[in-house]
Formats: C-alpha cells, structure tokens, sequence
C-alpha cells in the first residue's frame, strides 16, 4: 500500500506478503515500491494500523503545515513565504528523526529552552489536545479501513 508522497518519490509503503509468497516475491515488491520512497514489509494484521497511519497521515501533515502557516499569516508574514517555511521545518524535522534515530521527544526537548518560545507554543498545542487528535485520527482511520475490509 502506497502513499501519496510517491509522486514525489517520497512515499511510506507498506505490503503484506501473502501466505504463498516467497522471499524473492517480497524483494520484488519491496524494490518496486522502494523506487518511489520507503518500503517495510509488515504482518497482515498491521495492514489496517498503516493505513491509519502512512496512508492517511500525509493528509495530517497537510492540515499541520496550513495551520503553521496560517499562524504566520495572522502574525503578518506573507502566505507563500508561510506555505514554504512550514513545509520545509515539517521536512526538516522528519529527516532529523530518520538521520538520528533519536527519539522524537528529546529532539523536542533540544529545541525547547526553559520558560522560551517553543515551550510556550507546546503548551498551547498541549492545551488544545493536539498529541491526543493524531493519535485519535490513526485509530478512526484503522478502524475505518478494518470495516473496509468487511
């Protein structure tokens, strides 16, 4: 199951190898989805759980950059300049995480100083709930995709 990413070659796929499958099956399908992005290899019981997550989260992150930028925007900073800003710190973050395998919490905690801005700015996404959605919309979308399936 691919992603939208892939027309960018950018993609997180995910593929079940069926109960006849062989090893060499799952290289193939792995190299293929491999050459437009990522490729894991993931039990069919994950299959639902991935489309919560890689195959609907591109839609996440587009609503979290229009919201990153519209905050710019409201604070005066031209849209187009918001759109690239936002996506761009989305891209960046994301790669820090694959490049350090860090855990996303203390890359948090490194750009967060005591009493500064972006503490202040976690609070209010704390406050409104924002950890608590994403984690709500990959269960609704695992679950959506489970009824799909029967």
């Amino acid at each position: 199951m691919p992603n939208t990413p892939c027309l960018v070659r950018q993609g997180a796929s995910v593929f079940a190898r069926g109960i006849a499958a062989t090893a060499e099956d799952a290289s193939l399908v792995c190299r293929l989805l491999a050459s437009v992005g990522h490729c894991e290899e993931v039990p069919e019981s994950l299959m639902d759980v991935a489309t919560g997550l890689s195959g609907s989260g591109p839609a996440y992150v587009f609503v979290m950059i229009e919201a990153l930028a519209d905050g710019a925007v409201r604070q005066g900073m031209p849209r187009d300049l918001s759109y690239r800003l936002a996506a761009n710190t989305v891209m960046g973050a994301a790669k820090m995480v694959l490049s350090t395998g860090r855990h996303p919490g203390a890359l948090k905690d490194d750009v967060s100083s005591p009493a500064g801005t972006t503490c202040e700015g976690l609070w209010e996404l704390e406050k409104a709930g924002f950890r608590a959605a994403l984690i709500e919309a990959v269960a609704a979308a695992t679950a959506r995709a489970a009824r799909g399936r029967h």
